[in-house]
Order: structure tokens, then C-alpha cells, then sequence
């Protein structure tokens, strides 16, 4: 028997100010690989960093999100409307 499944639930996210539609039940990391934005953050010696664990232990995700910083990417759903920065403090 196949069990027929909802469409998913599309949200209009913007990534450094680039708008970009995705699935909500796609974490914000994913999104970001989706775009093709493969830098999270910057360490505090320049260095580009991006997820490493997906699962919120390397905190190497941090983005600021709707104007709070430090968030993780890999935690959290998208959702319309989020504002999703890339470019914030380390």
C-alpha cells in the first residue's frame, strides 16, 4: 500500500540578502549548501569555517539569524522569512 505524502511546506529565506526558496523541513546548514554558500562564519584568524558535525556539538555552524547571533545552523528549521547572515562576528 503506498500512502500518498503532503507537498512540503516551501519558505522564502534570504542568505546574506539573497533571497532563496526553500523546503522548512530543511535546516538552515542545508540551505546554505543548497545555495552553495559553504562558509559559515570566519574564525578569528580568517580562516572560512562550515558545519562539521550536524549535530550541534563543533558549533562550527554559527550564524546570526533574524539579527541574533551566534545561532546554529545546523538546529535550526528555515522558516519564511528568516534572515540569515553569514557575515557577523566570529
Amino acid at each position: 500500500m503506498h500512502e500518498e505524502q503532503e507537498p512540503a511546506a516551501l519558505a522564502c529565506v534570504h542568505i546574506d540578502g539573497v533571497a532563496l526558496r526553500v523546503d522548512t523541513q530543511l535546516t538552515v546548514v542545508a540551505a546554505l549548501a543548497l545555495a552553495g554558500r559553504l562558509q559559515t562564519r570566519l574564525s578569528l584568524a580568517g580562516e572560512a569555517r562550515f558545519a562539521v558535525c550536524g549535530m550541534g556539538v563543533c558549533h562550527e555552524c554559527r550564524v546570526s539569524i533574524d539579527g541574533q547571533p551566534q545561532r546554529l545552523a545546523c538546529q535550526t528549521y528555515c522558516r519564511d522569512g528568516m534572515q540569515i547572515s553569514t557575515t557577523g562576528a566570529p
